[in-house]
């Protein structure tokens, strides 16, 4: 029975690794280097370790982009506009309320800038 239990217990703690990265390369460089090496490093978002393993086996690093096109930023805060005033106008229409001309030439104007927008994207993605 203590088998049992000795083998079914989890000695918690982290996981272990597949690949276990226990292996250690000492590289010689001049100050100079060093700040150009951590440099070129924090701009691709990567630990000194990450960027020099992935230039040694590589040698080519991807660049990972954070910051988003000023483009499709006004695109999100476009179509969030939309959205928005596509919800009033759904909830209006599910209640008892009837839309007025004024919301109804609204929605045709939107209806218009989503299909505008949608030939924007496709022209952007082509």
């Amino acid at each position: 029975m203590e088998q049992r239990n000795a083998q079914t217990k989890n000695k918690g703690g982290r996981p272990k690794k597949d690949v276990k990265k226990d292996q250690l390369m000492a590289i010689k460089c001049s100050l100079y280097e060093r700040r150009i090496i951590e440099a070129r490093a924090r701009s691709v978002d990567l630990s000194v370790s990450e960027y020099l393993r992935e230039i040694g086996i590589t040698g080519k690093i991807d660049r990972r982009e954070k910051a988003l096109p000023k483009e499709v930023l006004e695109l999100t805060g476009t179509l969030n506009h939309m959205a928005a005033n596509l919800n009033q106008i759904a909830k209006k229409r599910n209640g008892i309320e009837e839309l007025s001309p004024l919301e109804r030439a609204n929605l045709k104007v939107q209806s218009g800038e989503v299909k505008e927008l949608a030939k924007q994207i496709k022209s952007y993605l082509q």
